[in-house]
């Protein structure tokens, strides 16, 4: 992730989590959490429309799933909140059955989330290529980029007038512009910070024309109140709810455990997967009893806060608690900022985000890599993240198969005895389980053939069957097969499933299954 490096090489950046919390650490943490507090909020609003629920559903639940996440969550620095990969999934069961429905969906969602911690899960994770994160970071930062655009467009959909589009644009250069240049100057403001602060004293000092926060709903609200989801108890409730809350769960720890991967990079911290598993539960769960339509980590939020300088625990509770004040007394206020200034920030989060490395070496990388790097970025932009990463992960899965499948071989010779002996080259699974047959010759081998699996390894059940179907045709040929250098774990293997019998532990020899009439064949253990 060469763009990270890049985007956050500041020396108010390098700071480990483990640094003391001094007044200075402690200022930048909390300013960091006003910067994200600020751009949460059109992005909850926005993504409420889309499920189709109140905006302060949507405000409720970047609240709760924020600050729960920030106590207890496996990465500090990372911000969580309602989502638009979530929200395109509850559109359709808010719109079928209705937001109480959806409240309980989060609910179960929760708890499905803690089962998934508790069991630990989340380990999984680690097998997402790299090429894969790569087109998932790229992917990102176009749906990033093309969400930001629907700010250029009134309510009903049409694009705003020219000149209004022409002063959005220079507003939004103006952010940019000061969020690229302050650094240069001084680190006692967090860039985004700045940008946003320099574009709404402008708008509101000369009375500008644009869109501000206030144009796409009001976010005053009050506290939010516990409530149980006004749903029926029945089998019949479940059997709506489940397949929706499989899904968001899903998608929720996918995006969640890769924004994990993405601050660890940037923050130099590993490990976590489950806690912040149980963390996503815990605040869905806690969410569906407030009123929220529940939520999962957000990158881009999670780049502002990084960007800004956050890196413990403290700015992620502060967006929260930040957003919180906006909702309940600083609405007026927050209303006023113009949407151009949140724009430019998260056009520099888009720049910041995409791996703009991984175009230099499209042409570097085996060519599967490239199109899972391609693949995955443009199924993310046309469907959603966790499609785009389960796509991802399977054809990298099916492409390192097929090329392990091809690297079964067999170099031959014959002994003083007179007997051939076959040493096997690469790994016996499912995927070369056909190729390992072919290899060998029944009808013009000797007498005796050994089988010599030193540089070889028996992985599953279909690479047992392709055994017992090799000495069923040296069975039929009245020949005897010896496999010799098989390791500890394929003996284990082999003689679980009464493939084969145990002459001795210390220097064992083993036997074909008495069922094929084959005399005793000798395995040399110990590789």
């Amino acid at each position: 992730m060469a763009s990270f490096a890049t985007l956050f090489d500041k020396p108010d950046l390098r700071v480990a989590p483990t640094d003391p919390l001094t007044p200075s650490r402690f200022r930048v943490e909390i300013l960091a959490g006003l910067t994200v507090a600020l751009a949460l909020v059109p992005e909850a609003v926005a993504f409420a429309f889309v499920a189709g629920v109140n905006p302060l559903v949507g405000l409720y639940a970047a609240f709760l799933v924020g600050l729960i996440t920030a106590l207890i969550g496996g990465r500090p620095g990372m911000i969580s909140g309602a989502t638009g990969a979530l929200a395109v999934v509850m559109v359709a069961l808010v719109a079928q059955h209705g937001v109480e429905y959806l409240f309980a969906t989060v609910v179960l969602m929760g708890l499905l989330q803690i089962f998934a911690g508790i069991m630990r899960w989340g380990k999984f994770i680690r097998l997402v290529p790299h090429p894969v994160m790569l087109g998932f970071v790229n992917g990102l930062a176009i749906v990033i980029f093309l969400a930001q655009l629907t700010q250029f467009r009134t309510p009903d959909g049409a694009w705003l007038p020219l000149g209004d589009i022409a002063l959005m644009l220079g507003l939004v250069a103006v952010t940019m512009s000061v969020i690229w240049g302050l650094p240069k100057l001084t680190n006692v403001v967090p860039a985004p910070l700045a940008g946003i602060a320099v574009t709404a004293f402008i708008v509101i000092a000369f009375g500008l024309p644009t869109p501000t926060v206030g144009d796409m709903a009001s976010i005053a609200g009050g506290l939010p109140t516990f409530h149980i989801p006004m749903v029926p108890l029945t089998y019949e409730t479940l059997t709506i709810i489940l397949p929706y809350a499989l899904i968001l769960a899903a998608i929720g720890l996918i995006e969640s455990l890769l924004t994990l991967n993405l601050v660890g990079e940037i923050t130099g911290q590993r490990g976590g997967a489950s806690q912040e598993c149980i963390a996503q539960g815990a605040a869905n769960t806690v969410t569906g009893f407030f009123g929220g339509m529940g939520g999962c980590a957000m990158i881009g939020q999670s780049m502002i806060n990084v960007k800004s300088g956050g890196r413990t625990r403290i700015s992620g509770i502060s967006a929260a608690l930040f957003l919180l004040a906006f909702i309940v007394v600083a609405a007026p206020l927050i209303e006023r900022i113009p949407l151009a200034a949140l724009v430019g920030v998260m056009f520099m989060v888009v720049i910041g985000t995409f791996a703009w490395n991984s175009l230099k070496i499209l042409f570097k990388v085996p060519r599967i890599d490239a199109v899972v790097i391609i693949l995955v970025t443009v199924v993310t932009v046309m469907t959603d993240l966790a499609i785009a990463v389960v796509v991802g992960v399977i054809v990298s899965a099916l492409a390192y198969a097929w090329q392990n499948a091809t690297r079964i071989s067999a170099k031959t010779y014959e002994t003083p005895e007179g007997a051939r002996v076959y040493q096997v080259n690469g790994p016996l699974f499912f995927g070369s389980a056909s190729g390992f047959i072919e290899l060998f010759d029944p009808k013009s081998d000797p007498a005796v053939v050994i089988v010599d699996f030193a540089e070889s390894r028996v992985a599953d059940q279909s690479a047992l069957q392709a055994i017992e179907a090799l000495a069923a045709k040296y069975e039929a040929a009245g020949k005897t097969i010896q496999l010799r250098h098989l390791s500890r774990d394929c003996h284990s293997l082999l003689t679980k499933a009464g493939h084969l019998m145990v002459d001795s532990d210390d220097d064992p020899d083993y036997a074909i299954a008495a069922n094929y009439g084959v005399r005793t064949g000798i395995l040399e253990g110990g590789h």
